[in-house]
């Protein structure tokens, strides 16, 4: 039936309205008055009280329709938003009962590797320009004599002032992390460095522009911190966790309930 709102009539027990049969909350009414008591000094009146109510009817209505169009399926920003409010559902619910010491304790045992820290390395570079004219060999054959001279122990300042030349980036004279390491050299010569010995040299590695020669000078190992320091972060990763391994049981329950057909060329 159209027209105005009938007042009365048979409305299940804490709720404030219904609209097309679908019933909107007391409590989620009182949540909207409150958020728009907290922006007032005065309490609020009737007129306000009222304007709140229709505010949510409005939004009911317009729900409806969007579910009426379509726009829950065919829109793929409102397809995103439900999605997002659901997997939240869910892996909010996987954290209502947060995890104590003791489980706590029992995940940082079981995954320590996980949390452990990556060694650090200190690691020299000789490079070596090549010359844009020619084929590359003369630059080769320096950086073959820098290596050569470095493995035989000569010191490696000497080395650098008689055969090498200033790179774009000079590779900072310190222990650095292997990420930190990777953005200076690149992930090959970061795992030739690695696989080195302290002391040892590596053979002359291609460098955009040149060639590079690695010595590594020192190596820290690395090391899994105690749970006293990594308490909170333990605790997130668990959550974390526990929110993915919630969806994807969900999600699977899903499944096994629905009628789901594939084409016979799907993968």
């Amino acid at each position: 039936m159209g027209g105005g709102p009938q007042v009365g009539g048979d409305l299940p027990e804490g709720a404030v309205a219904s609209v097309n049969g679908e019933v909107l909350r007391a409590d989620e009414y009182q949540r909207a008055l409150e958020a728009l008591a907290s922006d007032r000094r005065e309490p609020l009146g009737p007129e306000e009280r009222r304007h709140v109510l229709d505010r949510l009817i409005d939004e009911e209505l317009l729900v409806q329709r969007g579910l009426e169009l379509g726009l829950a399926r065919h829109d793929r920003r409102v397809r995103g938003d439900i999605v997002a409010a659901v997997i939240q559902s869910i892996v909010a619910q996987s954290e209502s009962d947060p995890p104590d010491e003791a489980e706590i304790e029992r995940f940082y045992q079981e995954q320590r590797d996980y949390f452990a820290r990556s060694g650090r390395f200190r690691v020299r570079r000789l490079f070596v320009r090549g010359d844009p004219k020619g084929d590359g060999q003369a630059a080769r054959a320096r950086a073959e004599r820098a290596a050569e001279g470095l493995a035989a122990g000569a010191p490696f300042e000497r080395m650098v002032d008689e055969l090498g030349d200033e790179p774009v980036a000079p590779l900072p004279d310190a222990l650095l992390p292997a990420q930190k390491l990777r953005e200076y050299l690149g992930p090959s010569a970061t795992r030739r460095a690695m696989s080195l010995g302290v002391g040892g040299v590596s053979e002359p590695l291609p460098s955009g522009s040149g060639w590079q020669v690695l010595q590594l000078v020192d190596r820290e190992a690395g090391f899994v911190p105690p749970l006293a320091d990594l308490r909170e972060e333990v605790r997130a990763e668990l959550l974390r966790r526990r929110g993915d391994s919630a969806l994807r049981d969900y999600l699977d329950a899903l499944r096994e309930r629905a009628d789901l057909r594939l084409a016979p060329e799907s993968p």
